[in-house]
Parts: structure tokens; sequence; C-alpha cells
């Protein structure tokens, strides 16, 4: 198979190339930087998702594509997330029916359907909400929707993941903020610290791109769907980030502040924001706010049953496997 992985100097990007060479595949990545971490034997399209000649040259003679790529985070330019996260996705899908590829695994964001509070076990029958706090999961869903009604398009099979916090070794950015703000005292436990969510290591989310592409095949079940996918159980948000500084003898947090006082903090920050015109991201947002304070965990049976997904990596062996990287090249 010769596999196309967009955004494939990222994160879930880089493991899931690595993970297709390791198969035996032909295995391409489109990214906007070089990326000499990469097994030579992957060849590198040098560009923006926005590009849209340059992502069709890339997507030519494909069989299948993995979309990776995004503008992650809670703070930006609406047109910058619009341009990256749909229209970039537009240029993907666009690709993929003029050369005719077969299948398109896109990864999603169960962002796109959380409503600010609390979400317990829900399935993918969860609506997506009539307004979003920020533009990240407002252009995902957008780009979700794209993905799925493309499916049957030509001969183009669709399949849409929605990972939950992707953590382990290699985590360039939520592992080493965590820390980074914990080691400064800047780490604080908003609302009561009983939310419960899901969260997915690294492995165990390659493993779940790789099985749905498996089973991606025209009028295959997982065509034209969207499921969530975790390590299976939910954890305690503020027992697992506490584990974690434990296990690295740094200091607990020690402060807290209610959900309100957060949110409401949040969005005067958001309103000084705006009004200055500053560019970097806030202390604190609305959506920072809920996403600490309330439980969101789903039920992502729907992947067992469609194409077999379990997790490879348990808990433990992942958080080990996490914690001697961190003692090998701890973060600034």
């Amino acid at each position: 198979m010769r596999a196309l992985v967009t955004g494939g100097g990222g994160f879930l990007g880089s493991h899931l190339a690595s993970a297709l060479l390791k198969r035996g595949h032909s295995v391409a990545v489109l990214g906007r930087n070089q990326y000499p971490s990469l097994d030579p034997a992957i060849k590198i399209f040098q560009a923006d998702i926005r590009d849209r000649e340059k992502v069709f040259r890339a997507i030519e003679g494909m069989d299948a594509v993995f979309h990776a790529a995004a503008i992650p985070g809670i703070w930006g330019p609406r047109e910058l997330y619009q341009s990256v996260n749909v229209d970039g996705t537009q240029n993907v899908i666009d690709a993929c029916l003029e050369h005719g590829v077969g299948k398109l695994v896109y990864t999603s964001s169960p962002s796109v359907v959380y409503n600010n509070a609390n979400m317990e076990n829900l399935d993918e029958t969860a609506p997506y909400p009539k307004k979003y706090l920020c533009e990240y999961p407002r252009t995902k869903a957008i780009a979700e929707r794209m993905v799925m009604q493309a499916n049957g398009t030509g001969k183009l099979s669709t399949v849409s993941l929605r990972p939950h916090l992707i953590w382990g070794a290699g985590d360039a950015h939520l592992i080493p903020r965590i820390i980074s703000r914990a080691k400064k005292g800047q780490l604080i436990r908003v609302g009561d610290g009983k939310n419960l969510v899901d969260v997915i290591y690294i492995d165990n989310a390659v493993e779940a791109h790789l099985l749905a592409c498996d089973a991606l095949e025209p009028n295959s079940t997982a065509a034209g769907n969207c499921y969530f996918i975790s390590d299976g159980e939910a954890v305690n948000l503020w027992q697992w980030i506490s584990g974690l500084l434990a296990r690295l003898d740094i200091p607990p947090i020690k402060r807290s502040i209610s959900y309100r006082a957060a949110y409401c903090l949040g969005g005067a920050l958001e309103a000084l924001y705006t009004l200055l015109g500053k560019k970097e991201e806030p202390r604190m947002t609305r959506f920072l706010a809920a996403t600490l304070a309330t439980s969101h965990y789903f039920d992502s049976s729907a992947a067992r049953r469609d194409f077999n997904y379990r997790p490879i990596v348990d808990p433990e062996e992942g958080m080990q496997k996490l914690i001697e990287s961190l003692q090998a090249r701890p973060p600034n």
C-alpha cells in the first residue's frame, strides 16, 4: 500500500508514518518542515496543507491518506483555523477524489461534540453543539462532517477517529506544558478535582488508525462513520496529573479555583486579549476552564465492534515508558 500522512512531523503523524513503514508499506508525509528524525525511507513533501497544488501533487498515486494535519490550541485567529482545518481538509478530500484514492482516515477530536458540560460515557450519536467556545472544535467539526460526506464519492471510503488527549513518550506539547507549569508553580486545579476524562497512549492511537484503515472498504461498516477511541478506561484528570508529577519528583498542585471563577476569569481574559490584539494564548479561557473542570469520557465500543480496536499498551506500561523518556531527556 502507498500511504501519505499529512501532519507527518507531528506527534501522531510521525508515529503513524513509522508504524506504516514497519508494516512494509511505501510511506510519504506532508508537512511544513523537513523531518530528519524520520526514517530516510519515508518520502517528505514539504508543503503547507493550504497549498492546493502541492497537496494534489503529494497525494497523486496514493492508495490511502491519513489526514492528521491541523492547527490545534484554544486561541488564535478565526481565519487561521478556518483556512487550515477546513480549507486544508477540503484540499485533501479533493485531491483524493481527483487521484482515485481508495481510503481516507481523518484524525478528528471528541471536542467536536463537547458542549462545555459533563459528558459521561456518550457514544457517537452525541450531537454537535450549536455553539463553540473556540475555533479548534468548531473547525474540526466542520472538517469531520466534510470527510464523512465524501464517503462513497468515486472510489473514496472515509472514516473519522476521535482520539482524546494523546499522550506518551515523544509528546512535545501536552506533557511538557503540564510539567513546565508545575515546576513554575503555575498549575492550578480547576473545579472540585473529581472529573473523569479519556486519554489515549500514542501507540494505541496509532493502532486504531491502522485498524480503521484495514477495515475501510466500500460498503464496510466503518465507511462514512466516526469513532471515539481511548485507552479504554477514563481517568481522574487531576489524580492522573498528580501521579505524573509525583513520579518526576515535582511538587504537587497546591492551589485550586472554582469552575465558575475560572470560567469568568477566562471570559475576562479573552475580552482583554481581543481588545488589545494580543496573539499569545491567555492563561485561562472559558473553553480551558470547562475542559479542566468537567468530565468528558466516551463509549468506544463501536470501534471495538467495527474494526476490532483494542489498546495494545496498558496505562501503567505507557506511563513507565513516558517517565523513562522524560528522565532521559527532561523538558525545559
